[in-house]
């Protein structure tokens, strides 16, 4: 059976989401273009002997729309006959096609495949393709009556676990300041590469970062889900999520180059990283976003490790609650939660999100002299991935 490495990951910056965010005049095939370009130009390989590009996108209308990867893989200039594939697990679409990248290379369907994510939410508006219908359909609603948004599920999970309002705008504090540090020294340098937008500018940071931002200045912030109908619908909750506990809409795209470790040697490409074991569950659809916690939990099983043994853990803060939530389970040390900081602060491009993830925790450990990472996204539908990786020197 071949073994798969990871022999590099790259990511673009962070831009706000909406009209006038840094990279929102840059269309989402070329986001995704120039990052993969930067991938392919720093390992060096040969564009022409990648098997395939999968990519993770959510929302596929609009620019989006048309296979991406495929669409940027043209836009790179690379030749025709390399195909991609769009994969949509929800917010772990990026991790989901870096798990197939990785278990096609160990079943022997490639030698060499980069996986990807792409999300350009401030021109492909979050949801756009539902076209206001139900997703879910009747029989769904029937089965499960209490179906909420997620931002409802939110405010269900800081209930259950007992988080309070202060404990989340402390969380969501530390995420910028954990992304500023990282940003301020350098932290970031090795994984983010540089996007031009078409009027020339070039973009080499991550926008979203809110410098300065504290608890205190959160707590004037209203809980946004806590209207007037959902109060009727739940008095029992205390409603504390707001727009700043909760992950930001962002642009960004990542991309990582997975190969068999005989091919990477025979190209003399040193590998990073490899994946030690991989899962995905689904969970309670109400509650929808503890996923994560089982995900762990059969990851860990798979792969004969315990909690102990990670030395640093990424879960998205797609909302404060989940990481907190998802700790009171697998109490670890608060400084290898989210080290760097997470989506409250660096934002939530849905499709990329997973492969930002990945991006960051691999520099973190390599970086600090870690070996194992585990990371983990909570899914729309009550879903969730969980992966170990190992950093290799």
């Amino acid at each position: 059976m071949p073994e798969a490495v990871i022999v590099d990951a790259v990511r673009s910056p962070m831009g706000k989401g909406k009209p006038g965010g840094a990279l929102s005049g840059l269309h989402a095939v070329d986001l995704l273009s120039q990052t993969l370009a930067a991938l392919v130009q720093r390992t060096g390989i040969d564009p022409g002997t990648v098997e395939d590009f999968m990519v993770g996108c959510v929302t596929q209308a609009g620019e989006q729309s048309g296979t991406p990867g495929r669409q940027a893989w043209l836009a790179a200039g690379y030749p025709v006959h390399v195909p991609s594939v769009t994969i949509e697990r929800k917010c772990g679409s990026g991790q989901q096609a870096l798990e197939f990248a990785v278990q096609g290379v160990v079943a022997g369907t490639y030698d060499i495949v980069v996986a990807g994510g792409i999300e350009s939410m401030s021109r492909v508006r979050m949801g756009v393709n539902r076209l206001d219908q139900d997703p879910q359909g009747p029989t769904v609603r029937e089965r499960f009556p209490d179906l909420v948004p997620q931002g409802v599920s939110a405010e269900l999970v800081a209930e259950k676990w007992g988080l309070s309002r202060q404990q989340l705008d402390e969380y969501a504090a530390r995420s910028h300041e954990l992304a500023a540090a990282a940003a301020d020294s350098g932290g970031f340098d090795d994984e983010i590469v540089t996007i031009t937008t078409p009027d020339g500018t070039k973009v080499t940071a991550d926008e979203s970062i809110r410098r300065g931002t504290t608890a205190e200045k959160l707590a004037g912030l209203d809980a946004v889900f806590g209207t007037e109908e959902n109060r009727a619908k739940l008095p029992h909750i205390d409603w504390k999520v707001t727009a700043g506990n909760a992950s930001q809409i962002t642009d960004g795209a990542g991309a990582v180059l997975v190969m068999s470790a005989e091919r990477a040697a025979a190209l003399g490409l040193r590998p990073r990283a490899r994946v030690v074991a991989s899962s995905v569950v689904g969970d309670d659809p109400t509650l929808m976003l503890t996923g994560p916690i089982p995900a762990t939990a059969k990851v860990l099983e798979r792969s004969g490790m315990s909690i102990d043994q990670i030395d640093a853990v990424e879960i998205n803060e797609a909302f404060a609650p989940v990481p907190l939530a998802w700790q009171a389970e697998f109490p670890v040390e608060m400084a290898r939660l989210n080290p760097r900081g997470g989506a409250i602060a660096l934002g939530h491009p849905l499709g990329a999100s997973g492969i930002r993830l990945f991006t960051s925790l691999l520099n973190h450990l390599e970086q600090t002299g870690g070996r194992y990472g585990l990371q983990s996204m909570c899914e729309a539908g009550g879903m969730a991935n969980a992966t170990i990786f190992e950093v290799l020197r």
